[in-house]
Order: structure tokens, then C-alpha cells, then sequence
């Protein structure tokens, strides 16, 4: 008899730190344990997945759309190949920061999953700046990730206001029913202890406020050394993104894509990209910018996310700008 996986979701606006907060839990993973992540993103390049498979996880990414939207066929093939793949002793599933997670739940809960899946506790990461937006507080992604939380996680502490902060405690010791555990942290540092026990399985305040469709069939990706330059885009929610997958072996200026970057027009901004200076992966979100080195990948992703509609051809020959920039600095 086979034990059933122990699994998590991790909720989270867009640009919380969701992904941050996964890779701190798998450089804490148990010696001699595998464990497996599932990762549904908005965009259509999978930048998240390329960062999570820094530390070694078995990773299965959906990409283009909310997971609640795909939580029927497609995220059960994803779940079912991650899990005969890596036969992980623990799953994490880190679902798009602008999905509900109702359906997925009530998918991992049913009679497909009843005796493979174990769900621990849900848990949601809040950005405690974001709480003096009325336009997050009254988001129905954000009240419904808070709802079906266990365990609701502010991040981002450092970055904060004392104020903020307090302004956190009061709103999250208001919620009904209460959570069974608050925390604070900054930089997405979690403890491993969190991930154990029961999910409380909470009822969320508005299971149908978004509009479900079925996913259109997947196309193919080319290859990248047939197209080394792929341009796909994809909206919804209110949001709409634009994405590249680049071969590896074009360069990029590393300063040229920082300034790109806070360009006011983005929600966020994600690269796992070739630079003159090395590979780099860089992230966006809330104004707050981070660098960091990276292995060399088999392509280069760069993923822009907005509340407005992007400016293909401009944005595409801004891109194209960086890489005569990295060309003339050599």
C-alpha cells in the first residue's frame, strides 16, 4: 500500500514572491527526499519552472492561464506524468497568482486523486503594501486565495512600514473563519514545518465569480534552433502578457533589460536570460528589482506581464536594441 503524497498549494497575488518562497523550502528538503512542484503560470515561456529547477525538483509546468481554467484534462496530465516521473514524497503546486484556487482544490480532493494526493495545508502569501490597494482588497482572486488559505504568510516584511505591518495583524486577525496560523517573513523564507498537517478545505466566498472556459489546444513549440527568436502572448483576468523564448546563444545587454524592466507599463518582469556579464535571472515586481546569477539554460525566456495592453512590435524591437547594445560593449 502506497502512502499518499503529501502536497501543498502556495497562493499568492501576482509578484507576492510565490516562486521565491518554493525555492526556500527546497534547499530546507529533507536529505534523501524528491519532491515534485507543479507550476501554472499566467505567461506562456515557463520563466518560473526554469528557476525552480535551480534546486534540483522534479518541475511540470502549465503555462498560459490560470490553473483553475486548465483543472480538468490538462493539469491532470501534468500532475499524472509529474507524479509517475519523479514518485515525489512531497508535491507543491504554485498556481498563478491571478487564479482561483476552488476548482483546483476540489480536483485534487476528488476521486482521481482521493488516495495518491495527501492535501497539507494551503497557504497564502500577502504583500502587506498591497493591502492599501482597495483594488487588491476587492479583487476576487485575492479575497478567494485568502479564503481557502490555512495559513496566510506576509512576505515582504523588510520592504515594509511599521505601520503596514500592523495594518497586516489587524486585517488577517478580522478574517472569519480565523486561519490556523499567521506568519511573518521577508524574502520568501519559509519554515518546513508549515507544510505539515491538514487542509481545512475552507469554503472560499465566490466559487463561480470567474468565468471558467476550456483551454485551447496546446501548440506546438518550436524548436528553438529552427525559430531562435519566438514571440507568444496570451490575456486574461484583466492582465495581459508577452513573452520570448530566445536562443541561448544570443546576448543580451544586462543593462539594457534592467532599464527595460521598470518600465512603468509592467505589473511584471521576469528573465532567465544570456548577458554580456553571464546568465542573469531577473525579476520585477512592485518596482523592487533582483538580479541574480544563473546556470547557463537551453534557451533564453523573458516574460513582461501588464494591466494594459503591450506594444508588441515596440517592446520586440527594444529587445532586439539590447542585444546591439551587448554586441557594441564587446
Amino acid at each position: 500500500m502506497i502512502s499518499p503524497i503529501p502536497t501543498n498549494l502556495v497562493l499568492g497575488f501576482l509578484g507576492v514572491g510565490k516562486t521565491t518562497a518554493i525555492l526556500d523550502l527546497l534547499k530546507k528538503k529533507p536529505d534523501g527526499e524528491v519532491w515534485a512542484v507543479l507550476v501554472n503560470e499566467f505567461g506562456e515561456v515557463g520563466i518560473d519552472g526554469a528557476i525552480l529547477e535551480t534546486e534540483g525538483a522534479f518541475v511540470r509546468e502549465i503555462p498560459g492561464g490560470c490553473m483553475c481554467c486548465v483543472a480538468g484534462l490538462p493539469m491532470q496530465i501534468g500532475l499524472n506524468q509529474l507524479i509517475h516521473k519523479a514518485r515525489p514524497d512531497r508535491l507543491l503546486i504554485e498556481p498563478t497568482g491571478l487564479g482561483h484556487p476552488s476548482q483546483i482544490i476540489e480536483s485534487l480532493t476528488g476521486e482521481h486523486y482521493r488516495d495518491v494526493l495527501k492535501l497539507g495545508p494551503v497557504l497564502c502569501l500577502v504583500d502587506p503594501r498591497r493591502l492599501e490597494e482597495a483594488r487588491v482588497l476587492e479583487n476576487v482572486q485575492f479575497q478567494d486565495q485568502v479564503a481557502a488559505a490555512d495559513i496566510v504568510v506576509a512576505n515582504k516584511t523588510d520592504l515594509c512600514e511599521p505601520g503596514q505591518v500592523a495594518r497586516f495583524d489587524d486585517w488577517v486577525g478580522r478574517l472569519q473563519p480565523a486561519k490556523n496560523a499567521v506568519f511573518h517573513t521577508r524574502q520568501g523564507r519559509m519554515d518546513i514545518a508549515w507544510l505539515d498537517g491538514d487542509a481545512a478545505l475552507s469554503e472560499v466566498g465566490s466559487p463561480h465569480a470567474h468565468h471558467h472556459h476550456d483551454p485551447a489546444e496546446p501548440t506546438p513549440v518550436p524548436d528553438i534552433r529552427d525559430e531562435p527568436w519566438q514571440r507568444v502572448s496570451n490575456q486574461g483576468q484583466g492582465h495581459f502578457s508577452l513573452g520570448w523564448r530566445i536562443h541561448p546563444e544570443t546576448v543580451f545587454s544586462e543593462t539594457a533589460l534592467l532599464a527595460l524592466s521598470l518600465d512603468g507599463r509592467f505589473a511584471r518582469f521576469k528573465a532567465v536570460v544570456n548577458t554580456a556579464e553571464g546568465w542573469r535571472t531577473i525579476n520585477m515586481a512592485d518596482g523592487a528589482l533582483s538580479v541574480s546569477e544563473c546556470e547557463p539554460r537551453d534557451l533564453s525566456r523573458i516574460e513582461m506581464i501588464s494591466e494594459q495592453a503591450l506594444d508588441d512590435a515596440e517592446l520586440d524591437a527594444s529587445l532586439q536594441e539590447s542585444i546591439g547594445q551587448a554586441e557594441s560593449s564587446c
